[in-house]
């Protein structure tokens, strides 16, 4: 059986599953579902007719091109997560038909449905791949009807899990926003800087509202806190690469000496309850952003996104002066000055020494 699994590339581990899968999941949302709300969001700000006009209808259902590349997300997902498992092509191409499935019947918790059943599905179809003379038929009959056949088994139970899941820490934090500020923020937050993935974590919960707000807190701290004060050691090219890329870039460092982490998670832990309680920061856009921070920019096109769609909604009066000042202090500001004045501290006790932050 081990020489199987290791013909058909098939390892079962936390490291395959937990953090190249769900990494993967990941970049198919951000290439679909992310993408659209972000087409969307121009198109209407903008006032773009192509991008506000409606190029497909489909089952008496109206799609912009934004649209439609939020519907795709379920089969965006599932080919990434099969892309990362490194599947043949007859299975890879078999995960869009899982990943629909999956997502659908997974209901509003789809993200996290999609990672168990297209894991399983995409296991099954490598098993059997190149296995019979007849691999044009068999490889994609087994990937499909094992996709299918778990996405209506345990799709609907693992959506509503996730929501229960999300909702209970959406509702504490409604009720006790200082301490799960502190919590989600840092959690988030060092979800983003660890080699797994913050903003699948974030989609999979569909955290959104005040939670979304703390998690945007928590990953920015990571990622600007990180970039200024290793700035003397990387300058420019490591402040952008952190700042607006990641801050998984010093994973190497923290290994090495984990001290080197104290400054971005306490300014998590204190950006996070400033977020909840002061600016009432919420994530309304879409949950995966919750989880990116100032990756690209997308927990801040998140946000705004978010504050649009209340504005349209009624829900929200309109975008203020406040708004932006909090999201412009819990993003940038704030992270860097109290991850500076922590590192500071945190050098001065001789617990980080110059170059233990050097990419």
């Amino acid at each position: 059986m081990k020489e199987f699994l290791k013909k058909k590339d098939i390892e079962i581990s936390l490291k395959r599953y937990g953090i190249d899968a769900l990494g993967a999941m990941a970049q198919g949302l951000f290439c679909s579902l992310l993408i659209g709300t972000i087409i969307n969001t121009v198109g209407t700000q903008f006032k773009i007719p192509f991008l506000m006009e409606k190029v497909a209808t489909i089952s008496g259902v109206d799609y912009t091109v934004g649209g439609l590349a939020t519907a795709m997300s379920g089969p965006a997902m599932a080919v990434a997560i099969g892309y990362a498992l490194k599947c043949p092509p007859l299975v890879l191409f078999s995960m869009i038909t899982v990943g629909f499935a999956a997502n659908a019947l997974g209901g509003a918790g789809g993200p996290l449905a999609v990672l168990f059943v297209a894991i399983l599905a995409a296991e099954f179809g490598k098993a059997v791949s190149k296995e019979t003379k007849v691999d044009i038929l068999v490889t994609p009959l087994v990937t499909i009807g094992v996709g299918v056949f778990f996405s209506w088994l345990i799709a609907p139970p693992l959506g509503r899990a996730a929501m229960a899941v999300g909702n209970l820490i959406m509702w504490a934090t409604e009720l006790q926003p200082f301490l799960m500020g502190i919590l989600v923020s840092v959690v988030v937050g060092m979800a983003l800087t660890l080699p797994i993935s913050s903003a699948a974590i974030c989609a999979a919960l569909q955290l959104t509202g005040l939670a979304g707000g703390a998690a945007v807190a928590g990953c920015c701290a990571q990622m600007i806190g990180f970039a200024v004060i290793s700035f003397k050691e990387n300058k420019w090219g490591g402040l952008v690469s952190q700042g607006i890329g990641t801050s998984m870039l010093q994973m190497g460092n923290i290994i090495r000496n984990p001290r080197v982490w104290i400054a971005p998670t306490l300014a998590s832990a204190i950006t996070g309850p400033i977020a909840t309680c002061i600016f009432r920061l919420q994530m309304n856009g879409a949950p995966v952003s919750s989880g990116m921070g100032t990756c690209g920019l997308v927990g801040q096109i998140g946000v705004y996104t978010g504050w649009v769609s209340d504005v349209a909604a009624g829900t929200k009066a309109g975008i203020t002066g406040f708004d932006w000042l909090g999201l412009l202090l819990i993003s940038f500001v704030l992270p860097a000055a109290i991850s500076l004045i922590i590192h500071a501290a945190v050098v001065r006790l001789g617990w980080v020494k110059e170059g233990d932050l050097k990419l």
